[in-house]
């Protein structure tokens, strides 16, 4: 579920080390495989309110390491089957980074930002011109590769490579 080069919505704000656990729960990893079940189970340790109340383009918004921990994909799918739009963090865990690029999710490092944001803020994620704008202003990030973007626009890494193998 791409929301392409302009994710907007209400930023949903957490803190430090939010690891893959909190994103989804790990008692659930074998169990459920229907995406509107994984889906109802984002952050449900957190914010309970989250899956209930979180709608197409909302930005989620978190401070250093986001999604540390193991490599369970559905803390990423989690996000994703709920219609997130982007994660914007201060800094991100190479194996959350990487399955959120797979699954066509935006992830921005852009530490200013994630500072200047507040809880149910209205932001905007221009990926062409890299920045996010937010009330407390615009704040620019370093240019994603031409291919990372192509990859978030096919919708992840699967649907990117099949339009170029025309499968």
């Amino acid at each position: 579920m791409s929301h392409g080069l302009h994710p907007k919505g209400r930023a949903w704000k957490y803190g430090d080390g939010v690891n893959t656990d909190v994103l989804f729960p790990g008692k659930y990893t074998y169990t459920l495989r229907d995406p509107q079940e994984i889906a109802a189970h984002a952050l449900e340790d957190l914010d309970p309110e989250f899956a209930a109340n979180v709608r197409s383009g909302d930005i989620v918004v978190g401070g250093r390491n986001w999604g540390c921990g193991s490599s369970r994909e559905q803390a990423v799918t989690c996000l994703v089957y709920n219609g997130v739009g982007a994660v914007i963090a201060k800094t991100f865990s190479r194996i959350f980074y990487r399955n959120a690029i797979n699954n066509g999710l935006a992830v921005i490092t852009c530490p200013e930002a994630v500072d200047a944001i507040n809880a149910g803020d209205l932001v905007e994620v221009d990926l062409g011109e890299c920045c996010v704008r937010t009330p407390a202003g615009t704040f620019v990030f370093p240019p994603l590769s031409s291919r990372l973007v192509e990859i978030l626009e096919a919708g992840g890494l699967i649907p990117w490579a099949q339009e170029r193998l025309g499968a």
